[in-house]
């Protein structure tokens, strides 16, 4: 997915906010936004990807600032919340297959680009669970679950990895003889979770957690790691999560892509076709 017209002051608005997280320093604030604008200037155009070139300047702020984790306290707020949820709902609800495809879908929510205030989280979590799908595309999901040996999930928020380690756990059970992988960011860039983060959550009990081999955003076309282009190529199934994950991965066009997300942003919502807030679970 290339640029849309909004991207710019999204990502303008989550350079203000590394810049307020990093220093009290009004003019120390000032020249890191003068530094973001300087790089948009060279690098936003009509062939950017909203998810690599915002990822990019804040990568540069983060140096700039000399804070490599500006979103750490958001992040642990949002595991701390988001587990306890999780596990609660574990035991309070006889989750099947599709309904913990569909509290993956709702975990999207969480993520700090659109201003999401974790302390929602249980309140969001249980509204949406008894929305329907926008477009819902599971029967077809399943049946290449069943139908494959390697499947690749890409990991998106913090917070979020709670509930999709629940669908995990379920894909596991219905189809024992699938070999998993989990993907995560190498560090930490902006909300995103981290291997550390699916370590700390447990994954490594449900499959082989790996590292994307960068701090970008998504699946970006460069800088990924050999381990990871490997799992790639043999995945005869890719679940991605998440609006970055879209915004890089749509470009490939690959069919093997199953997005689950919710489209938290006009871009996102137009380019799919659909309304803003949409739970999706989408092969495109």
């Amino acid at each position: 997915m290339k640029v849309h017209y909004e991207c710019l002051s999204c990502i303008v608005s989550q350079s203000q906010k590394v810049a307020e997280l990093s220093t009290s320093d009004v003019e120390e604030r000032k020249r890191a936004m003068i530094k973001a604008a300087r790089f948009m200037g060279k690098h936003f155009n009509h062939n950017a990807i909203p998810a690599v070139v915002g990822s990019e300047v804040f990568l540069t702020l983060y140096e700039h600032l000399g804070n490599n984790d500006p979103f750490r306290e958001y992040k642990v707020k949002s595991n701390l919340l988001a587990k306890a949820l999780a596990e609660d709902l574990r035991n309070r609800l006889d989750l099947d297959l599709k309904s913990a495809l569909k509290l993956s879908i709702a975990g999207n929510v969480i993520d700090f680009a659109v201003g999401y205030n974790p302390e929602k989280i249980e309140e969001d979590i249980i509204r949406m669970l008894d929305e329907k799908l926008h477009i819902d595309e599971s029967e077809a999901l399943f049946e290449r679950l069943g139908n494959s040996k390697v499947l690749l999930y890409l990991t998106d928020n913090c917070g979020e990895i709670y509930f999709d380690r629940l669908f995990l756990e379920k894909i596991k059970t219905e189809f024992p003889e699938l070999e998993i992988y989990i993907a995560a960011k190498e560090g930490p860039i902006i909300n995103d979770a981290t291997v550390e983060d699916l370590l700390k959550a447990g994954f490594q009990e449900i499959g082989t957690v790996i590292s994307t081999g960068s701090r970008i955003v998504g699946v970006p076309p460069s800088g990924l790691s050999s381990e990871f282009l490997e799992v790639f190529r043999k995945a005869d199934i890719i679940i991605a999560k998440g609006q970055g994950n879209f915004e890089t991965l749509s470009e490939f066009k690959d069919g093997r892509v199953f997005y689950l997300l919710k489209a938290k942003c006009p871009p996102i919502a137009r380019e799919l076709g659909v309304p803003r807030g949409a739970m999706l679970c989408v092969k495109p």
